[in-house]
């Protein structure tokens, strides 16, 4: 569960961080914020692939996430459109990354039986 709300975290600060970099074309200053945002969402991940979680989940994750979150704020804060066909391909995104999920489950489950009859 811890590995999942880190995931979380990086998400979102890698979103603040890229909408922070909207907003500094007219306000410098958060270029600060885009600074710090990519910088700690990147050391969340790291603590994320510490913590257990496989690097394409993981990856796969943070990027679908963080591009589905970021045009769909993008859209609310800054008037981006979004249509029906781009939510159609944020769609097929997250269901590939969650193919990637699944996947790598029913990869660790064959693993841990095979060393369980191994032993």
């Amino acid at each position: 569960m811890k590995k999942w709300l880190l995931l979380t975290a990086a998400i979102l600060l890698e979103v603040t961080a890229t909408l922070s970099l909207r907003g500094a074309l007219d306000r410098p200053a958060l270029y600060a914020v885009v600074a710090l945002g990519y910088a700690g969402s990147f050391t969340v991940l790291s603590l994320v692939l510490r913590a257990g979680l496989a690097l394409g989940v993981a990856y796969g994750v943070w990027a679908a996430g963080g591009v589905a979150l970021t045009a769909v704020l993008a859209t609310i804060v800054f008037g981006d459109p979004l249509n029906a066909v781009m939510g159609s391909g944020m769609a097929l995104v997250i269901a590939g990354v969650l193919c990637v999920e699944l996947g790598a489950q029913t990869a660790h489950a064959r693993r841990t039986h095979e060393e369980g009859a191994a032993s």
